[in-house]
């Protein structure tokens, strides 16, 4: 304990404080000593925090966004198997959205009103397809090499689909699943066409899929290990159709895409293609794959392809066996030691570099010697590996600051340390004198994702590291056997990393990117001209066809059009709901009692739910989202005659 400027007792946050030089690796019951190389220390093991952070020049309280004042960035962060996506601001941590995606809503209706059913999609029952999700990585759209802020996308690993996000309402306007694909990870956007050069912007997403399957996975040859295959997909940035799928050795992990347009790249584990965890490390290195997506696309508009099972998407084989000959090869494996887990481009276009995971080393991978490879020009795709600095232990994900600095997650190390690129790549090919590791810091516990402001794009601004750390025992009050997880800010402006505060976040998040604010144009209020189905005071009431009823509403804070409707037991009732408010934050909700219905509409927006009248008596719709002094009084009477 010591006491600050104003004489309030405060406590050492360091890790190295709390667990007496040595953390505790998880779910193992060992322990390691962490003394870390080059750390921002306070002279004492201690990370440089609190005082010793302000002497560095920062500290938490030069970040705080008071009262009055906006954030500078979005956090837009996946909210793991939640099914949904996040945003939060930076620098405060605040949570300012969820957005609802593979998971059920309640709140905003989503996986209840017909609308959102439609995207997520539905049996012939009308029922879900599926209601759960596994959301991990948010990747945006580009132009010119930086983030425009019109759309994002988020995967789904569960059920190997895509979701496209609008960046101006935050919310999802598409879904597509992956055909013959299992354990979808990693996705990345392109940042400019890969065949059009004049196309300086998002014109395909790309997806990795990490489990192997019999394909097709139909029943047959589940115990033919042989046929059993991974895909990596090309989704169409606009229509969101699946363009094609390239067949790989190996499971695949994360993505990444270069500047030019031209590749897209995914590391790789389990390059022998094995099913039991014996079987998946024989090998003496896994790979970091890369896709030449000119070549692909051209191989398919010649024919030569092929399809799976009921599928119609073109399936190129991008297996390293049928790509032999560099000249005309779609893919090229580049060595990496065993289990990589992350790989990711720097800012100048150059490198990709793969985290080790089990190795302690990270892979620099130049981007021009693969195009080397690609041209024949060089014979063997090791060669392409430029660096291999030895890091710490676990290392997962890297970002840039746009100072030639990476700064690279270690998660048994529970770590986050910063080395320069150049200096790797001096180091790698003989130079002894270089400093490669220029700082370190604690972080707690198991860092995961990593990943700075803007760092994703050509013009990082090195302002902000993000650690998306699995474990938070001693650091929030205790609410049970599940603990929530740790988001630490660090600031990284200057040449000591500073730790900026800790936020929560509920499990389990995992990859995110950090967008300034000023990228992202959203609106307050729809239009209702956007929706075909809107209600005005002219269309509203009740229309019956049969047993099929349409209820047509509109809400002004604060009454429904109408007081009551009345239909029979056993109706299929569809309910049409149009906000006639203009005012901004003006959101109406509308819950039935006993039928499961909940959704709000926003200012001038229309949603509709469809469901079956099967209990009669009296059902008091009432408004949901507080939106007026006589909000409890807004209300109208359902009744069900028997």
């Amino acid at each position: 304990m010591k006491n600050n400027e104003s004489g309030m007792e405060i406590r050492d946050p360091s890790r190295r404080k709390i667990l007496g030089g040595a953390a505790a690796l998880a779910g193992t019951g060992l322990t390691l000593s962490l003394t870390g190389c080059g750390a921002a220390s306070d002279g004492k093991g201690a990370a440089a925090t609190g005082a010793a952070a302000k002497a560095a020049g920062g500290g938490a309280g030069h970040f705080e966004v008071p009262p009055g004042k906006l954030d500078d960035y979005y956090i837009l962060s996946s909210g793991g198997h939640s099914g949904e996506v996040r945003i939060l601001g930076c620098p405060s941590g605040r949570t300012i959205k969820r957005i609802p995606v593979f998971n059920i809503d309640p709140m905003v209706g989503w996986g209840i009103t017909n609308e959102s059913k439609a995207i997520i999609g539905t049996r012939p029952d009308g029922q879900l397809k599926y209601w759960t999700g596994d959301t991990h990585h948010v990747h945006g759209s580009y132009t010119d090499g930086t983030y425009d802020g019109k759309r994002f996308w988020v995967n789904d690993k569960l059920h190997s689909r895509v979701a496209r996000i609008r960046g101006d309402t935050f919310e999802v306007d598409r879904i597509t699943e992956l055909p013959n694909v299992q354990g979808h990870h990693g996705i990345f956007t392109d940042k400019r066409d890969p065949v059009d050069s004049s196309v300086n912007h998002t014109t395909r997403v790309f997806a990795g899929a990490e489990f192997h399957i019999p394909l097709p996975n139909d029943g047959h040859d589940m115990d033919k290990p042989e046929a059993y295959g991974c895909l990596f997909s090309c989704l169409d940035a606009e229509t969101m159709e699946v363009r094609w799928q390239c067949r790989v050795d190996g499971n695949m992990d994360l993505v990444a895409t270069s500047y030019d347009g031209k590749y897209a790249a995914s590391n790789q584990y389990n390059v022998e293609g094995g099913i039991h965890y014996e079987d998946m490390m024989s090998a003496e290195h896994d790979a970091c794959v890369f896709f030449d997506i000119a070549r692909i696309e051209a191989a398919i508009k010649a024919g030569k392809y092929a399809t799976v099972g009921d599928s119609k998407v073109p399936v190129v084989d991008g297996r390293k066996a049928a790509n032999g000959d560099a000249a005309t090869a779609l893919t090229c494996y580049v060595p990496v030691p065993k289990n990589p887990h992350g790989v990711n481009a720097s800012p100048d276009g150059k490198y990709f570099v793969c985290s080790g995971k089990l190795s302690p080393t990270c892979s620099v991978i130049d981007l021009s010697l693969v195009e080397k490879w690609f041209a024949g020009e060089i014979k063997n795709a090791r060669d392409a590996v430029v660096a291999e600095p030895n890091l710490g232990l676990g290392p997962l994900h890297t970002g840039f600051d746009g100072r030639g600095n990476a700064y690279t997650t270690l998660f048994l190390d529970s770590k986050i340390v910063k080395w320069n690129v150049d200096a790797a790549i001096k180091q790698f090919k003989g130079d002894k004198s270089v400093k490669v590791v220029v700082d370190s810091i604690d972080v707690h516990y198991q860092p995961g994702h990593g990943f700075t402001s803007m760092g994703e794009t050509k013009n990082p601004d090195g302002k902000f590291f993000n650690s998306g750390n699995k474990f938070s025992k001693d650091r929030f009050l205790p609410v049970g056997p599940l603990h929530v997880e740790t988001e630490q800010l660090i600031d990284i402006s200057g040449d000591k990393m500073v730790l900026v505060h800790d936020h929560t976040a509920y499990p389990e998040p995992h990859d995110a990117i950090i967008v300034a604010a000023d990228v992202i144009k959203t609106r307050q209020i729809y239009s209702l001209d956007e929706f075909p189905n809107a209600v005005s005071a002219q269309t509203a009431g009740v229309e019956r066809n049969g047993n099929k009823v349409h209820v047509r509403l509109t809400s002004q804070a604060p009454a429904y059009s109408l007081r009551e409707f009345t239909v029979k037991k056993g109706d299929i009732v569809t309910i049409t709901l149009t906000n006639l408010d203009k005012v901004e934050d003006l959101t109406h909700g509308f819950g039935i009692p006993k039928y499961n219905i909940n959704f709000i509409v926003n200012p001038q927006e229309t949603k509709s739910v469809t469901f079956v009248a099967d209990k009669p008596g009296v059902y008091w719709c009432y408004c949901t989202h507080f939106c007026h002094a006589l909000h409890l009084e807004m209300r109208t009477r359902m009744v069900v005659e028997g």
